[in-house]
């Protein structure tokens, strides 16, 4: 289970500020970062007139984030290319509205449980759940509407020099099918060594699964779409699945398939042979702390993302239903293959897959969890 002790890895000096806040204690004689700001405005409102806020995370270095509290959705990263120019990297849209009417999950954070449930059930000390089966007879995502179509409650952070934001949600017990009453934190934090934190916690009153995931669609080249992207994982396997793309409970390898990723090469090499991605990969590494598990390259313009997680897969999509009808930022028609994602998360199923790891929280566990993308360029 991730610690705060390793907010070191990511935040540097910060930790001290990191340790504090997250206990709740701020220590004695600190000061407020000066070169990096967080600010929070509206940005329109739910159907029942609930106000959506937006908070834009500026960094010593210029980079900014931009995060909603409808979905805790990220709607914007903007990362320098080789020439230090700035560009969104995230596929989104600049209204509010839109996310609300016909998002596809840009940017959103996705529960109670992210990926595929076989039959929309799982049992728990011997009772059987029934979920909403949204994906055939299937469940996805969380449900019909999930954690991505609800409205979190924001607050802004500042820790030495980095910025954040921190959203908090109460899921009721047996909201969407799923039993207990589960409370969910997340928090984004952007850092001065241009890398974006996203930490989740959660605690439930009841035994029930949790999996959490951002369901951000990347694009390092800020247009068009991402088949010439270099991308190596740390993932030797992956999760082989059958009908409705629930996993059959085998663990094989990669080699010698279109899922090999070990050693870089474009997305759009291989995406034919299987129609585009849409696979799990077991991550390499411990899980005891986060470990880099994604490299990608845009070579226009030389724009990098490495990602970091604690979570034992990844789910790689690279938009395999796009074709350009849907408008984005600046009207832009999204393409097939616009953005690729990288859902850190745990395999999807597990909860009816014994030799999976185990995504069943009980009340006297915490679920916290880590994934982090740093930025760079060359």
């Amino acid at each position: 289970m991730f610690q705060l002790r390793q907010w070191k890895q990511i935040t540097g000096a910060g930790f001290v500020w990191w340790a504090a806040i997250l206990c709740g204690v701020a220590p004695q004689g600190a000061t407020a970062a000066t070169t990096a700001t967080v600010t929070k405005a509206p940005f329109g409102r739910m159907p029942d007139g609930r106000v959506v806020e937006i908070y834009t995370l500026t960094n010593c270095n210029g980079l900014r984030a931009r995060v909603i509290t409808y979905g805790a959705i990220l709607v914007s990263m903007e990362v320098p290319d080789r020439d230090g120019r700035l560009g969104d990297v995230v596929l989104g849209f600049d209204d509010c509205d839109s996310y609300i009417q016909r998002n596809p999950l840009f940017g959103a954070v996705v529960g109670r449980y992210a990926n595929r449930i076989g039959g929309a059930l799982f049992t728990i000390d011997g009772t059987t759940y029934q979920l909403p089966k949204n994906n055939g007879p299937n469940h996805i995502h969380g449900g019909r509407e999930g954690f991505a179509k609800v409205l979190w409650e924001g607050r802004p952070l500042e820790i030495d020099t980095h910025v954040a934001v921190q959203l908090t949600y109460h899921s009721a017990d047996m909201e969407e099918g799923y039993p207990g009453a589960l409370d969910v934190t997340v928090t984004y934090v952007l850092t001065n060594n241009n890398t974006l934190a996203i930490r989740y916690q959660a605690k439930t009153d009841k035994a029930t699964h949790v999996n959490l995931t951002n369901h951000t669609y990347f694009n390092l080249a800020g247009e068009g779409d991402v088949l010439d992207h270099a991308l190596r994982l740390s993932a030797d396997r992956y999760t082989p699945f059958g009908p409705g793309q629930i996993p059959t409970g085998a663990v094989e390898s990669v080699k010698g398939t279109p899922l090999d990723f070990t050693t870089s090469k474009t997305i759009g090499r291989d995406i034919a042979q299987v129609g585009g991605y849409d696979h799990n990969f077991v991550l390499n590494g411990s899980v005891a702390e986060p470990r880099a598990v994604a490299w990608a390259r845009d070579p226009k313009s030389g724009r990098m993302m490495t990602a970091y997680t604690s979570e034992p897969g990844m789910q790689l999509y690279t938009a395999n239903g796009f074709n350009g009808s849907l408008k984005g930022k600046g009207g832009q028609g999204y393409v097939k293959h616009a953005g690729f994602c990288l859902e850190t998360q745990h395999y999807p199923d597990s909860p009816n897959k014994p030799n999976f790891p185990s995504t069943l929280l009980r009340p006297d566990e915490e679920y916290d969890t880590v994934t982090y993308f740093k930025f760079s360029a060359k």
